[in-house]
């Protein structure tokens, strides 16, 4: 069942789900959000449909406003049980609002004290610093995009 966390007053209202819980109407509109970011924005023709959201484990977080997302992110369990905090989207009339911040920050109240990782685009690596993150590795290029891999213990 999809979970609803209060929103403050004019600020989009947060929503959790595993993938069976989606109904066909928002899994659409939260992939749509995730193509419309990743490959027509950012210009990244990647295969989106990695097979990661079926996963049962996996959550689904979104910051939706008149019932339209705003803000998405997942979380994957690693084989090794650590978390991955991935697919971090927001809509462009809704960055700059403090969306993508509230996503990460109730992923990590989700995630509680497990070991989280992520790779970020390079330009991120500070926005990521605030939450705990620190670089764990080297730069490297995915779809043409700086990343540099990061975690949190």
């Amino acid at each position: 069942m999809t979970r609803h966390h209060a929103a403050r007053p004019g600020s989009p209202e947060i929503r959790s789900a595993r993938f069976d819980e989606l109904d066909a109407r928002t899994l659409y509109r939260l992939l749509k959000l995730r193509v419309e970011v990743f490959v027509v924005e950012q210009k990244c023709p990647y295969p989106e449909l990695d097979g990661r959201d079926l996963e049962p484990a996996t959550v689904h977080l979104w910051a939706e406003r008149d019932g339209e997302p705003i803000g998405y992110l997942r979380i994957l369990t690693e084989a090794d049980g650590s978390a991955r905090i991935g697919r971090v989207a927001t809509a462009g009339p809704a960055r700059g609002r403090g969306v993508a911040s509230r996503l990460v920050e109730r992923a990590l109240a989700i995630i509680g004290d497990r070991p989280t990782v992520l790779d970020a685009q390079s330009h991120l690596t500070n926005w990521y610093a605030r939450f705990g993150f620190v670089r764990t590795g080297p730069e490297f290029v995915e779809d043409g995009i700086p990343h540099v891999p990061m975690g949190r213990r």
